[in-house]
């Protein structure tokens, strides 16, 4: 009898449930990373760190309404579909999730998940609901795939922390699994809406890393940003990592870097 092809795509929270219970799972641990799609080499490092340590590795692609607060910004969210699939299969994947909007908010978002402290600053501060709807869409993936590890990049440190705390805060299984934000050779972080840029943006976004490298402190940094041609949200320090966020050609790229401490 011949193995199922990988991966094997479902769609809903049932279906899923059904495979989750099957024999191909049972006994076996499982890595999973959580994505709304556009995948890049990011992405595929989780997947393979996934690989390596577990037995069966679950992928998602969910492009979360809940947590746009701007809907424009929610509509030209990349979807790519066939090259995820290709990628999934490439990284070995064994199963994808990939629900639509009415399966994950039966309840049309009535219930959701708010914490009061680190998500009100940055991103929080700066997209209004978004970490609701970030926390709320992880916490029923996780209780949904019942991973024993989630993988989780650095890039998105804010919302790396966030889900962390939560997990610890709701006593859930899963072990939350940080791994390093993967960077093009130009030292700008990998990221779906990198794609969006045009070529002459492409080039010019790389800047932002450097200089968010090599700023000397929050307001210098933000100075140098904005004379560069950056719309520069926030730069702030926290926990001994500078954060940034800025706008190129209406994208908005986010980034951290560990503070450089002068000798």
């Amino acid at each position: 009898m011949h193995a199922p092809a990988r991966p094997i795509v479902v769609r809903s929270p049932e279906e899923w449930s059904r495979a989750r219970r099957g024999p191909d799972f049972a006994g076996r641990t499982v890595g999973f990373v959580p994505t709304m799609g556009a995948l890049h080499e990011g992405h595929v490092a989780l997947l393979e760190r996934a690989r390596r340590e577990n037995d069966r590795v679950v992928l998602s692609v969910f492009v979360n309404p809940t947590q746009f607060n701007d809907p424009k910004d929610f509509e030209r969210y990349p979807q790519t579909w066939d090259s995820d699939l290709a990628a999934a299969r490439d990284a070995g994947v064994d199963l994808v999730f990939a629900p639509h909007a009415g399966a994950m908010y039966p309840d049309a978002y009535r219930f959701r998940v708010t914490e009061d402290v680190f998500s009100r600053v940055m991103e929080g501060a700066h997209r209004p609901g978004h970490f609701d709807g970030v926390l709320t869409v992880v916490l029923k993936l996780l209780l949904l795939v019942d991973a024993d590890r989630a993988y989780f990049g650095e890039k998105d440190r804010q919302q790396l922390a966030l889900v962390r705390d939560m997990a610890a805060a709701f006593f859930l299984r899963t072990e939350i699994v940080p791994c390093p934000t993967v960077r093009a050779e130009d030292g700008l972080a990998l990221s779906s809406r990198n794609r969006l840029l045009s070529p002459t943006g492409r080039r010019k976004a790389a800047e932002f890393a450097r200089i968010l490298r090599e700023g000397p402190d929050a307001n210098g940094t933000r100075s140098a940003l904005e004379l560069a041609g950056f719309d520069v949200d926030y730069v702030e320090h926290h926990e001994d990592r500078r954060f940034g966020a800025v706008r190129l050609e209406n994208i908005r790229l986010i980034d951290n870097v560990p503070i450089q401490h002068s000798l």
